[in-house]
């Protein structure tokens, strides 16, 4: 009966492979769709500092892009979950890129901070149908046991995102303009869009998921929330969109205050961070085997902590490239893992299960970037970096006990 049992799980696993690798849209199309969003995210680091100046504001008020695009980014989740789940995650993923694509275009030409404000209030809105119904897609296919490994291969484009946004960021800060990078981003999205949609008109019926008739409730959310393991990991996602990023995103204008440094270089060495990550997704199945899910949640926390600690307190800027790359290792060791966790709270409904994930990240990291704004603003930067740092180590020390209990239970 065990061979049996272990015959059928084998055989369901080859069998969730070959589907994922004859998927009408390829994971590279929208591993290239996950890569614009985030870019489009992480091209504001190093500019903060140009666009605050360019307004006239401070680096603080400036902040509040970063806040306007990710709440929505985050309360949206909470639509384009269950209407992935109703109509095909593949519709609900081109259309909100299309819709993403025109908003970040029109960012080019706005005249004030209010206008940039609402532009990017929008396209948060439309870039919440992107990368959450990509990784309940990715849930479909995968067994959970092989799952991690294949978010780990799709979180390739995620972190080329995060390493050539800050890149091309400092690059058109320094040499050309802000405006035409959101200009760019917006041609190259809806390009893919173009080609996304292409990809879902050679549906068959039989493949072409269908509407099935309906509002959209909230009462699955509320169901999930009933479960302790969801509680856990929903609020453990919270506090580390908070701290990490709501943190991160002054750490290009810390670099430009404290070291004069050009643009150009900002933008490279936030960079530094995706390398991180991409270290990650190299050797994630390595780490998955030496550690667990409870060693990679602890090493992962602890490496951040320190990052954060030693950028506020060591006075030397060329420390940063080595602490970013740790940062982001750390930061995809922890996440990751929250991540395919998320994807198997609720089977039966994953859109649904990581919108909300990804709902109280976006949310966690929009309400950071404005409370850590208030910080830097009446204290500095230093007691912003060392705040998230102690923040995330008691998380991650938080999370492993967790983890811990449960295993024993």
């Amino acid at each position: 009966m065990r061979k049996l049992k272990l015959r059928e799980n084998i055989a369901m696993g080859r069998l969730a492979t070959d589907i994922a690798g004859k998927t009408p849209v390829s994971l590279g199309l929208l591993g290239a769709a996950a890569f614009m969003v985030v870019a489009d995210a992480r091209v504001i680091d190093p500019l903060l500092h140009i666009i605050a100046d360019e307004f006239k504001v401070g680096v603080g008020s400036a902040a509040v892009i970063i806040s306007a695009y990710t709440i929505p980014y985050g309360l949206f989740q909470l639509v384009y979950g269950p209407l992935g789940d109703r109509i095909g995650k593949i519709k609900v993923i081109t259309i909100a890129l299309v819709a993403f694509a025109v908003g970040t275009a029109v960012c080019a030409f706005v005249s004030n901070i209010i206008l940039l404000t609402l532009l990017r209030f929008l396209t948060g809105m439309a870039a919440a149908g992107v990368i959450p119904v990509t990784l309940a897609y990715i849930g479909d296919n995968f067994p959970y046991e092989e799952r991690q490994a294949a978010i780990g291969k799709y979180l390739s484009a995620l972190v080329l995102g995060q390493i050539l946004g800050g890149s091309l960021g400092g690059i058109f800060g320094e040499y050309l303009s802000w405006r035409n990078i959101f200009l760019v981003f917006g041609i190259v999205s809806l390009t893919i869009a173009g080609l996304l949609w292409r990809g879902t008109r050679h549906l068959s019926d039989s493949q072409r998921p269908q509407s099935r008739v309906g509002s959209i409730t909230f009462r699955p959310y509320y169901q999930l929330l009933t479960q302790p393991i969801a509680r856990t990991v929903i609020m453990a996602v919270f506090v580390e969109g908070f701290c990490v990023f709501g943190a991160f995103a002054y750490i290009g204008a810390f670099l430009r205050d404290r070291y004069t440094l050009s643009y150009v270089a900002i933008g490279f060495m936030l960079s530094a961070f995706g390398l991180g990550g991409l270290i990650y997704s190299r050797s994630v199945k390595w780490l998955v085997r030496r550690l667990g899910e409870i060693g990679l949640m602890g090493v992962g926390g602890g490496l951040m902590c320190i990052s954060f600690l030693a950028i506020a307190l060591f006075q030397n800027w060329i420390l940063f490239i080595p602490l970013s790359i740790l940062m982001g290792l750390g930061f995809y060791m922890m996440h990751s893992t929250l991540q395919t966790q998320a994807t198997e709270l609720s089977p039966e409904a994953r859109g649904t299960a990581v919108s909300l994930f990804a709902f109280n990240l976006f949310v966690g990291q929009g309400i950071g970037a404005a409370v850590f704004g208030r910080i830097v603003d009446n204290f500095g930067y230093i007691y912003c970096f060392i705040l998230a740092g102690v923040a995330i180590a008691l998380l991650s020390v938080w999370l492993v006990k967790q983890k811990q209990n449960s295993n024993q239970s």
